[in-house]
């Protein structure tokens, strides 16, 4: 336990005191009243209420139209149903950037929208709650849509059987059972939508900025840390809370977990209402996740003669290099992040499924969900300021992206690796050890042919997510050397056709490597019921 600690305190804990430090301590005394000054002010305000709106919006948004497709995926079985499944998880490791150029490319100015029926929806509320629902479909889909394939539907036969209506059986057994998971799926939307950039960034213009775009824009626009590191402090104590129901949502639902059927309950529909119900689920899906993406490939190409990607093949001024090259830089960086994040959050793991692990090591479980939430600028920001002095003077390292990348992955290897050590029967791994065998051989022999493919589908999840990490690798990717994510930002930034084609082919690029992962990890994956 102490690597992964030491780890998430120099690269995280250290970096964002550091930036709130900067901010708040002038001539070695604390002025903790700028606090109060700033949440006051009523540019501030708007922000803090609109983050607050439209998180609360999504989240709705997003259990509403995902649910049906939850209950879909547990309870129906259809030709492609797999392969649907990794299909849908596919928005949700996309940048944030991509999602946007997507919906851009669908809502925007000479957009799909806007060519067919002069609609126009890329500076509108609408536009951003629908790109958050996009990101997180998956998110509801597998976090219900696991436990409810499990829950055994005989109980609510019974209740059939015994004069309860359909609404009132699934009312009063399969909605309780559901709670926890329900809960849990909808504090992580309101967790990646409260702290949303990169679609807000691209979607919402001068007029709508969450806290995390006004961070951003008060420490590289404005120069402001003072004010950015208030902000910080308002969404470092607002994610803390969010992660404090959500562990105790996560508690609740392991406790139901017992209650489930662990055969498999899904059955090919019966019924004019269950087909009917699939086909609407399927015409969501086809329209909005699908569409975007769809629009996004049609944009990329722009007409036949596939010349924004030969675009990308030759020298830019701006990018001191053909764009071309990001993708090399992103794949070495992300496989870099995908073997440190492993490393942290297999041992991570392997500590919090200790069944004697105290209440110390229980809460740090909760800690690790904090890079997920906490802003990722001001990580970045962070780094540049306190790793900039030996023995850790990183600032002009290569290294500094993929230490990044790896705060944001190592999470996922937790929650994909913790389900599957803590199912392990701990007999035998006293076996072992009565036989002789070291901590480390019973580990190798025990453990990891049992975990074996948990820790292939994490190190894919890791790296599919440093793949698409934007928040902090903007501000310590050298210019030289850009990432995916930030090269798609930097030829958005940019007016012209050109620019915009090539940040589409960009995107293009990154989606189908995301998508390729992800039907990799799919037919790596065999339990169907772990935390997402």
């Amino acid at each position: 336990m102490a690597l992964p600690v030491a780890f998430f305190a120099v690269f995280f804990a250290w970096p964002v005191a550091a930036i709130v430090a900067r901010g708040l301590r002038t001539d070695g005394r604390w002025h903790l009243g700028r606090i109060v000054d700033v949440v006051t002010q009523s540019d501030i305000r708007h922000v803090l209420w609109f983050t607050t709106w439209q998180a609360l919006a999504s989240t709705a948004l997003t259990l509403l139209i995902a649910l049906p497709g939850a209950y879909v995926f547990a309870r129906f079985d259809f030709p492609g149903r797999q392969v649907l499944r990794a299909v849908v998880t596919v928005p949700f490791v996309l940048p944030t950037v991509v999602v946007g150029t997507a919906f851009l490319a669908l809502v925007g100015r000479g957009g799909l929208l806007d060519e067919l029926w002069g609609v126009r929806l890329d500076t509108t509320v609408w536009a951003i709650l629908l790109a958050h629902v996009f990101f997180n479909y998956a998110v509801v889909v597998r976090t219900v849509g696991g436990l409810w394939g499990q829950l055994d539907p005989r109980q609510e036969e019974a209740a059939r059987m015994l004069g309860a209506s359909r609404f009132r059986a699934w009312r009063t057994v399969t909605l309780p059972a559901l709670g926890p998971a329900v809960a849990a799926a909808a504090l992580m939307v309101f967790l990646f939508t409260f702290t949303s950039f990169g679609v807000v960034q691209i979607l919402g213009g001068p007029t709508f900025s969450t806290l995390e775009v006004e961070i951003y824009r008060q420490t590289s626009e404005i120069f402001d840390l003072s004010t950015a590191a208030v902000l910080t402090i308002v969404q470092f104590v607002a994610v803390g809370a969010i992660l404090a129901v959500h562990a105790w949502t996560v508690r609740r639902r392991e406790s139901a977990l017992r209650l489930v059927d662990a055969g498999g309950t899904a059955r090919r529909p019966r019924g004019a209402g269950q087909w009917a119900l699939l086909a609407g689920v399927l015409a969501t899906i086809a329209v909005l996740l699908l569409l975007p993406l769809a629009v996004l490939v049609q944009r990329s190409l722009g007409g036949s003669d596939f010349g924004y990607y030969r675009a990308l093949t030759r020298d830019d001024d701006t990018f001191l290099m053909p764009p071309i090259e990001a993708i090399g830089n992103s794949l070495q960086y992300a496989a870099t992040a995908t073997a440190i994040a492993v490393v942290i959050g297999a041992l991570a793991a392997a500590a919090l499924a200790r069944r004697d692990a105290g209440r110390l090591v229980r809460g740090f479980d909760a800690l690790l969900m904090l890079p997920l939430g906490v802003s990722a600028v001001t990580v970045g920001f962070g780094f540049l300021i306190a790793l900039d002095r030996p023995p850790l003077d990183l600032r002009s390292s290569w290294i500094l992206v993929p230490l990044a990348q790896a705060l944001v992955g190592a999470p996922f290897v937790v929650r994909t690796m913790l389900p599957v050590l803590r199912a392990v029967d701990a007999r035998l791994r006293e076996a072992a050890a009565v036989l002789g065998a070291s901590p480390w051989r019973v580990w190798r022999e025990v453990d990891l042919p049992l975990v074996r493919r948990a820790l292939l589908v994490a190190a894919g999840f890791a790296f599919a997510v440093s793949l698409g990490e934007f928040g902090a690798t903007v501000f310590i990717a050298r210019p030289d050397n850009p990432t995916l994510p930030v090269a798609v930002a930097r030829l958005l930034g940019r007016p012209g056709d050109l620019n915009y084609g090539q940040a589409m082919a960009l995107s293009t690029i990154l989606m189908a490597v995301c998508a390729v992962a992800l039907l990799v990890l799919e037919r790596l994956r065999t339990d169907r019921s772990g935390e997402f």
